[in-house]
C-alpha cells in the first residue's frame, strides 16, 4: 500500500528552542522521499523519527540561510556512509551553488555515492515522473529562494454502475481503460476524472505570486508562519509571514490540509498560530507543527 506522509523533523526558524529543531521535513511519497530544507540537527531528527538515508530520493534546499540547509554536510556525508543504492537528486538555488559545494565538502569523507545537482535557476518544472510532477516557484527573500511543489497527474476513476448499463464486464474492463473506446463506448462513458494529489512546501517569503502559485488547489500545504499578526511590519521587513497571512492564502487557494511551521523563538504559546488563523478564516483542516509529529497527506475526496 502506498504512503504519503509528512514527516516533521524540526519546526524552528533562525533559533531553534528546547523544543524545537531546526527546519527538517522528509515527505514520503508512495516509494519516493522527499527531504526539505536539512536545517541543524537532521540526521539525528531523522534518526529520532525512524527515518533513514536510504529514505531520500530528492533533496530540495529553498534557500541557503543556516537555519534551512546547515544540516546538508551531515546528510549528505550519511547518504555516503551508508552506501544509499539509488540515485540521489539534490535541488536548490543556482546562485547559491557556491554554498552548496561548501557544504558537500565540509569535510573529509569517503565519497561513495554520487549526488546529482540539479540547481534551480527559475520557475518551471523540474523532473517528471509517473507518479508526479516536481516545479518550484520563485518565492520573495532577501536571498534567492524557492518553493517546491508536487502534483500527482490526473487518473481515472472507472464507475461500476456505467460500466454495467454498458455492458461491460470482466477483462473488456482492461481494455477500454487501454484502448479508450470498446464497441462504440468512450472511456468518458464509463469512467470520471480522478484529480490528483497536490502538496506544496512554501519556506522563508513574503506575500508574493509564487506563494499562491504554490498552494493553489493544494491537498496538503506546509507553508511557513513565522510571525504572529501583530508583528506583520517584522514579517515584511525581514521576508516572512504571518499566521494569519499564511491561512488566507490557503483560504484563497482551497487548501485542504494547512500545516503551520517555521516559529520565531520569541512566541511561547504555539496555539495563538492556530487561533489567528482560524481568526483569519481557514475553515479546512490545521496543523501546528510540531517536532517529529506526522502528517498524513489527505484522502481523495
Amino acid at each position: 500500500m502506498s504512503v504519503r506522509e509528512l514527516v516533521v523533523l524540526g519546526t524552528a526558524s533562525q533559533v531553534p528552542t528546547r523544543h524545537r529543531n531546526h527546519n527538517g521535513y522528509l515527505l514520503r511519497w508512495d516509494g519516493q522521499g522527499f527531504l526539505f530544507d536539512p536545517g541543524e540537527g537532521t540526521q539525528r531528527q531523522m534518526l529520532r523519527a525512524g527515518v533513514a538515508a536510504h529514505d531520500i530520493d530528492r533533496i530540495c534546499v529553498t534557500h541557503f540561510h543556516g537555519d534551512h540547509s546547515l544540516g546538508l554536510a551531515g546528510v549528505i556525508q550519511r547518504i555516503n556512509l551508508d552506501q544509499v543504492p539509488h540515485e540521489v537528486t539534490a535541488h536548490y538555488p543556482a546562485s547559491g551553488q557556491r554554498f552548496f559545494d561548501r557544504l558537500r565538502y565540509a569535510t573529509a569523507y569517503r565519497e561513495t555515492v554520487g549526488i546529482t545537482e540539479a540547481p534551480v535557476a527559475r520557475d518551471g518544472v523540474l523532473a517528471r515522473t509517473t507518479s508526479y510532477t516536481l516545479e518550484a516557484f520563485r518565492l520573495s527573500h532577501p536571498v534567492e529562494s524557492y518553493g517546491y511543489r508536487i502534483t500527482e497527474p490526473d487518473g481515472r476513476r472507472m464507475l461500476p454502475e456505467k460500466l454495467a448499463a454498458h455492458g461491460i464486464t470482466g477483462p473488456d474492463v482492461g481494455r477500454i481503460q487501454r484502448d479508450g473506446v470498446l464497441d462504440g463506448t468512450s472511456l468518458d462513458d464509463v469512467s470520471e476524472v480522478r484529480r490528483g494529489q497536490r502538496f506544496a512546501f512554501v519556506m522563508d517569503t513574503r506575500l508574493c505570486p509564487g506563494v499562491q502559485a504554490l498552494a493553489e488547489g493544494c491537498d496538503l500545504l506546509v507553508i511557513e508562519s513565522t510571525f504572529l499578526d501583530e508583528d506583520a511590519r517584522l514579517a515584511a521587513e525581514h521576508g516572512h509571514l504571518t499566521a494569519g497571512q499564511a491561512a488566507r492564502t490557503a483560504t484563497d487557494a482551497g487548501v485542504r490540509h494547512l500545516v503551520l511551521t517555521h516559529f520565531s523563538q520569541r512566541y511561547p504559546d504555539p496555539e495563538e498560530f492556530e487561533r489567528q488563523a482560524r481568526a483569519a478564516g481557514y475553515e479546512g483542516e490545521l496543523t501546528v507543527a510540531q517536532d517529529l509529529m506526522r502528517v498524513p497527506v489527505p484522502k481523495r475526496r
